[in-house]
């Protein structure tokens, strides 16, 4: 007999459309913020642009080109037939990258220059950098900016990762990011 406070969650193997977009619209959103808030923050120096530049560069790159070269052929979803992550990756992934070993997936997070470090700092780095911008250079813009970027970031931890991503992805018992959140139990 189940306990009835215990509720089943669907495991999938192809994510909703919904789900999907959620996750890539808020992604690409927070990424073109903080290019946008560095720029603005900065913009009384010369350096306003490379920076904001280099940084989604860096963003988008680590996020769209590294992790279906790196992370997505190690992952359970590279292999499933008519599979769709969260993400929708692992369909790029199966494109330009020969697959990995599954093992390896949890590799994602280990190592000074791991995916997962990237990713947080692509994640946290906008945050980092408009703060003294906004010191410097304040404006309810930037203001308006930093806080939305922040917002998102939450939104995405509370509400992407702990309720629609994790909670239903075939890899998280072997995912670092899952293990870390508690999800890997659910």
């Amino acid at each position: 007999m189940t306990d009835s406070n215990e509720t089943r969650i669907e495991i999938y193997t192809q994510y909703p459309t919904s789900s999907v977009l959620l996750y890539n619209l808020t992604t690409i959103l927070h990424f073109l913020l903080g290019g946008v808030g560095i720029i603005l923050g900065y913009s009384s120096s010369w350096a306003a642009y490379p920076l904001g530049i280099i940084y989604l560069i860096f963003a988008f790159f680590q996020m769209y080109v590294m992790m279906p070269l790196t992370v997505c052929p190690n992952c359970v979803y590279y292999r499933v037939k008519d599979s769709r992550c969260v993400s929708g990756l692992n369909l790029i992934s199966r494109a330009i990258a020969a697959e990995g070993s599954q093992k390896d997936f949890p590799n994602r997070a280990k190592g000074l220059l791991s995916h997962n470090k990237l990713y947080m700092i692509a994640l946290i780095g906008p945050i980092v950098v408009i703060i003294p911008a906004l010191v410097l250079n304040f404006s309810f813009i930037l203001l308006a900016i930093l806080l939305t970027v922040i917002g998102l970031m939450v939104f995405r931890y509370f509400v992407v990762f702990r309720k629609t991503a994790c909670p239903h992805c075939s890899a998280k018992y072997t995912c670092p990011n899952a293990i870390a959140m508690d999800i890997s139990k659910t």
